[in-house]
């Protein structure tokens, strides 16, 4: 569940959490992926956890407090992502492979986060939890534009089309193929057809 967030990032890079609070959020997660957002509530993460709704307010104040901390951690996740791709000397098809090969192993493995991180539309009455989607949208995009503008500037990238709407069309493939994964009820395999995908993508930003 959400500690394999770790698989991505080591866990001194990621929000620190007590054990209750791990708990907590881990059924969140669950509850989301099988009921919505809409069956999110402190009550039914009471029955599930097996703990007094008073408990739950002790480690989180609220449904959208539970709700930020997931996302604050993929931000960190995002953020610890954009650095080690400012680290890597290699080519743009070679960086692209190894971040969204890093992402797809992540989600094959706890695919229950795909509901919450691949629905932003479910946040969009909560401006504080919409915000915090747009920031991770936002660094995502700068890390892929960022990428291809420098393969571009090198001569490994195609130049015909321009960096951002490049970036836009290898983020959306992705985000296509997992959330088709997702709604097929996990059908296949998502790390083969992620490693396909990610073939291809190199082919069609390749100079």
């Amino acid at each position: 569940m959400l500690v394999n967030i770790n698989y991505l990032c080591p866990r001194n890079k990621i929000i620190m959490q007590t054990e209750r609070q791990t708990q907590i959020i881990e059924a969140s997660i669950e509850i989301i992926s099988k009921k919505g957002i809409q069956g999110l509530t402190i009550k039914n993460l009471s029955k599930k956890i097996g703990i007094s709704e008073p408990a739950i307010y002790r480690h989180f104040d609220s449904k959208t407090e539970i709700l930020l901390t997931i996302l604050n951690n993929f931000k960190e996740m995002a953020t610890f992502l954009g650095g080690l791709m400012k680290e890597n000397s290699g080519s743009a098809a070679d960086k692209i492979e190894f971040m969204f090969s890093k992402i797809i192993a992540f989600f094959s493995e706890t695919p229950s986060l795909i509901s919450v991180i691949f629905s932003e539309e479910i946040f969009k009455n909560e401006d504080i939890l919409k915000k915090k989607i747009v920031e991770i949208m936002d660094i995502n995009e700068q890390i892929i534009e960022q990428i291809i503008r420098k393969g571009q500037e090198s001569g490994d990238v195609r130049t015909d089309i321009n960096y951002k709407n490049l970036a836009l069309i290898v983020m959306g493939t992705l985000r296509f193929r997992v959330k088709r994964w997702d709604l097929k009820d996990y059908q296949g395999d998502l790390i083969k057809d992620g490693n396909d995908l990610i073939n291809s993508l190199k082919i069609i930003i390749s100079n």
